[in-house]
């Protein structure tokens, strides 16, 4: 079984340093404890206006994930949320894209090990794999992150 990669594995700093260049902020939540704003509940990150919170056996991908639901938002609309973000099935899409790019802006983490992580946690693609879905079928979920000011057209994040 795949082992994925969790909030003990990186640096603190390269965490904290990602969420501060989107407005972000990051709680550390002690181990055995609930995590405030936690959609899935158990290990996964969670979401609470502009932070997000984590313990250190959150995998990687969950908080890149919820950080990128804060993300796509306009920051007028952070305040409100709460655990969910979701307007739509184009943001949700949109999200995982930004995971996957994001995983690159993290030294020692990268695209392949969000996307490995992302299937061995169990997000469903129709293409079979997250790999197959952002190299042949997230054209959309691109283009919605480039309208909005979030990655180059070359697909970089801003």
């Amino acid at each position: 079984m795949h082992s994925v990669l969790r909030i003990a594995d990186i640096d603190n700093a390269l965490i904290e340093a990602l969420l501060t260049r989107h407005g972000l902020s990051l709680v550390r939540v002690a181990d055995g404890e609930g995590i405030p704003g936690s959609f899935w509940g158990d290990d996964e990150a969670g979401i609470i206006g502009n932070t997000v919170y984590v313990r250190s056996d959150t995998p990687v991908h969950s908080l890149l994930h919820e950080a990128g639901h804060l993300i796509v938002l306009p920051p007028e609309r952070r305040e409100e949320v709460h655990t969910d973000a979701t307007d739509s099935i184009e943001e949700e899409d949109a999200v995982c894209y930004l995971q996957i790019v994001l995983g690159d802006t993290l030294p020692g983490v990268g695209r392949q090990r969000i996307m490995s992580d992302m299937d061995a946690w169990g997000y469903s693609f129709r293409l079979g794999s997250a790999r197959a879905w952002f190299e042949q079928d997230a054209e959309n979920a691109r283009d919605w992150l480039v309208a909005r000011g979030l990655l180059t057209r070359d697909g970089e994040p801003v």
